[in-house]
């Protein structure tokens, strides 16, 4: 069973949970990470979530998110996702927002409650994406995607949209990013 870890309001570990069961109307602050995927042409590799999603089915988001597990670095967390989700393997990460946090809360009532460092990649050729995890992906230019973005003109998951204003404040060319300090993840945060 996959498990996600607990946090309290200052990033500090205080438990696990089963991630079957931990989103909900009431989902308690756990430990997340989002991924960004740019190719040398400086497309974001977006995805289009399973429509059997519990949680935002069916929408566009950036690459990859995901759970670390209890005691999981970051990065390696990040590596498994993109190999399970997309079947990308050998991507370079860096840390680029390592204190973003952010609550949404679908129609439906279930809740999104994360703490959730942000990580950016550069790859080449396309994934091959598990059908149980993505739905389907595109290839966006970034200097195109984000002001729709930031315009409300690119529907996008809450938490995507979020990303990308803060992104967006780092510069046009994503590949000039500088990283983000590793004192400023939670606590129960390692990024390696």
């Amino acid at each position: 069973m996959e498990q996600v870890v607990l946090l309290d309001e200052s990033g500090a570990g205080i438990g696990v949970a089963d991630k079957a069961s931990v989103h909900h109307a009431s989902t308690p602050l756990h430990l997340a990470f989002s991924s960004y995927l740019f190719d040398e042409a400086g497309r974001l590799l977006l995805t289009r979530r399973a429509l059997h999603k519990k949680t935002w089915p069916g929408v566009w988001t950036n690459s990859c998110c995901g759970h670390p597990a209890p005691d999981e670095p970051m990065v390696t967390a990040v590596t498994r996702r993109l190999a399970d989700e997309l079947g990308l393997a050998d991507v370079r990460l860096d840390l680029v927002l390592p204190a973003f946090r952010y609550r949404a809360v679908m129609e439906n009532g279930v809740t999104e409650n994360e703490m959730c460092p942000v990580f950016r990649g550069l790859v080449s050729g396309d994934p091959e994406p598990n059908p149980d995890e993505v739905d389907s992906f595109e290839w966006a230019p970034w200097a195109e995607f984000a002001p729709a973005v930031l315009a409300g003109a690119r529907p996008v998951s809450p938490w995507c949209a979020l990303q990308v204003a803060e992104l967006w404040r780092l510069g046009p060319d994503p590949t000039a990013w500088p990283t983000g300090p590793t004192s400023a993840l939670p606590a129960a945060a390692r990024l390696s």
